[in-house]
């Protein structure tokens, strides 16, 4: 489980509002992994993870039967296609990714509304082994407004910022 330290009313409020910027948008990340059906139902779970839950009632929501393809996207190994099994995590992955993903967003703009001009890295999660480079960013301050463009535009790709980092266990919080 992640430790959400700033996750009240108005984080909450501004994370809806990044999700129903990308749904507008029509740029609303949805796993590759996830079935038609999943994908159908992604959107509405997360609007719901973000209103009353966390990464875990989302990850929980998504574990529907049918709500996952049972092999991954085919990609080359070698000179042969290889399609492997999707995980058996893939909704945990998914949910921890983007519940993180969105809750940045959401303190990033808030901190920009609060005059502050940056965020701090921290550990929302406690991994068994953590990387050096993850452990050398703890406590790293980080411009909001740059932080906030950067996972606006980088929707379903890695953030140049390096954050959130898949595995990694970290996330933001405020100053």
């Amino acid at each position: 489980m992640f430790d959400w330290p700033d996750l009240d009313a108005r984080t909450r409020q501004l994370m809806l509002e990044e999700i129903d910027a990308d749904i507008r948008a029509g740029k609303l990340y949805i796993g590759k992994r996830l079935s038609s059906a999943g994908a159908l139902a992604y959107p509405e779970l997360l609007l719901q993870a973000a209103r009353t839950g966390t990464e875990a009632s989302l990850a929980a929501a998504l574990r529907q039967p049918g709500f996952w393809n049972s092999r991954d996207t085919p990609r080359m190994k070698g000179r042969s296609l290889s399609v492997p099994k999707t995980p058996s995590d893939a909704a945990e992955i998914l949910a921890e990714g983007e519940f993180n993903r969105f809750y940045m967003r959401a303190l990033c703009q808030r901190a920009m509304e609060d005059h502050l001009d940056s965020v701090i890295v921290h550990r929302a999660k406690v991994v068994e082994t953590p990387r050096l480079e993850s452990e050398q960013r703890l406590g790293e301050a980080i411009d909001a407004r740059a932080l906030l463009e950067d996972l606006r535009q980088s929707i379903g790709g890695k953030p140049r910022h390096g954050l959130p980092e898949p595995g990694s266990g970290l996330s933001i919080r405020l100053p």
